[in-house]
């Protein structure tokens, strides 16, 4: 059997749980499925399914490789709808990650958005405050604040966010105001855990001076609670906190001296730029960024 073929019952057990069900649905026999998914594993050398007499279900193997097999199926569609010349809808897997914060505010909501105009698009978002391996998490974009190292994804910049220092009121009448990064050292400071860590506070290119005294937690979340009830000073992304400015519960100091600004890219590898999932998420996020502050 052809291994295109091989791959897509291999798909379809995964899907519906059963060899019997999967060989329904793709017009095959139970024997001739069951003997393709035996030959697929004997050719990866690993076992893909648990198999007990009730139900099958994917092994940790099985699991990474069903992601490969539905993303290799729909690019197949793909390249042959666009050699048909038909309009490409997206469809199919679309692996998103992002930062938690900005996931949640910026890009949930472009994600219902193609969810309800592409009925055939599934997408799974994955938000981390950390660099997510594209290739090896198995993601087709990914939103990436800050400077980018060196590398084969490609870039697509939307925007630049400006980092702020801020306090609560409370906080800087209790132990004053800092006119300059130096100042730093005589004070308390919140720090979060992350790609923008304690080493992130650099002013003119330069390290903040160590802190008199300082928190560390595991989200911005935390932070930002922590900020607010006057627990020190932090270092945040002006739309992490843009709301608890304008409300007072925050004030920005430090802002002749402000971190440098950081550039907002998507990126993905330049295998999936034609995908029509993938440039739908790229328009949709460039489109957003037009009435975003980030996006100025």
């Amino acid at each position: 059997m052809d291994r295109l073929r091989t791959m897509e019952l291999f798909v379809a057990v995964a899907d519906r749980g059963s060899f019997t069900a999967a060989a329904r649905a793709k017009r095959a026999s139970p024997q001739a499925v069951t003997r393709a998914v035996a030959e697929l594993e004997a050719r990866l050398g690993v076992m893909l399914f648990h198999r007990s007499t009730r139900a099958v279900s994917l092994t940790t193997e099985g699991a990474g490789f069903l992601e490969q097999a539905r993303r290799i199926l729909a690019d197949i569609t793909d390249a042959e709808r666009q050699l048909a010349g038909t309009q490409v809808e997206p469809s199919g897997q679309l692996h998103i990650t992002a930062p938690v914060m900005f996931g949640q505010i910026h890009v949930a909501p472009v994600v219902a958005e193609l969810i309800d105009r592409y009925p055939l698009l599934d997408v799974r978002l994955l938000l981390f405050d950390r660099n997510v391996r594209l290739v090896d998490e198995g993601i087709d974009v990914a939103v990436r604040i800050g400077q980018l190292a060196d590398s084969s994804l490609l870039a697509v910049r939307i925007g630049a966010v400006r980092p702020v220092v801020v306090a609560s009121p409370g906080y800087l009448a209790r132990f004053g105001v800092p006119t300059s990064p130096a100042d730093l050292a005589q004070h308390r400071l919140i720090f979060s855990s992350g790609p923008r860590s304690a080493g992130e506070w650099r002013f003119d290119g330069r390290l903040a001076p160590a802190p008199r005294q300082s928190l560390t937690v595991n989200t911005i979340a935390s932070a930002i609670v922590a900020a607010e009830g006057s627990v020190g000073l932090a270092n945040f992304l002006h739309y992490q906190v843009e709301d608890a400015i304008q409300a007072g519960r925050l004030i920005e100091v430090l802002k002749p001296t402000e971190p440098e600004i950081m550039p907002i890219n998507l990126l993905f590898a330049s295998g999936r730029s034609n995908s029509p999932a993938t440039r739908a998420f790229v328009d949709a996020m460039k489109e957003r960024s037009h009435h975003c502050s980030w996006g100025r």
